[in-house]
């Protein structure tokens, strides 16, 4: 089951889970799609992966399979990849 994560990893920005702002990495990394294109280039930081339109659950479906309370913030600053 995908986890739905409720901020951006970079900026804290709230990010609901119907939100079309939210963008995951494979690894269900989640950050703003302003961060995504203005701060990362579109690379994890994390990972190096890419990144993609985080799905949004149906709304009838929430309450059965909620989404993730547990917020996630780069302690470090978030910043670009660095190349391998």
């Amino acid at each position: 089951m995908l986890d739905l994560r409720p901020n951006c990893e970079c900026c804290d920005r709230d990010l609901r889970p119907e939100s079309s702002e939210a963008m995951i990495c494979t690894f269900e990394c989640t950050f703003c799609a302003d961060c995504v294109s203005n701060v990362l280039g579109g690379v994890c930081p994390n990972c190096g992966g890419d990144f993609a339109r985080r799905p949004v659950r149906p709304a009838a479906l929430l309450a059965k399979y909620p989404p993730s309370t547990k917020r996630v913030l780069k302690a470090e600053g978030c910043g670009p990849a660095e190349a391998a």
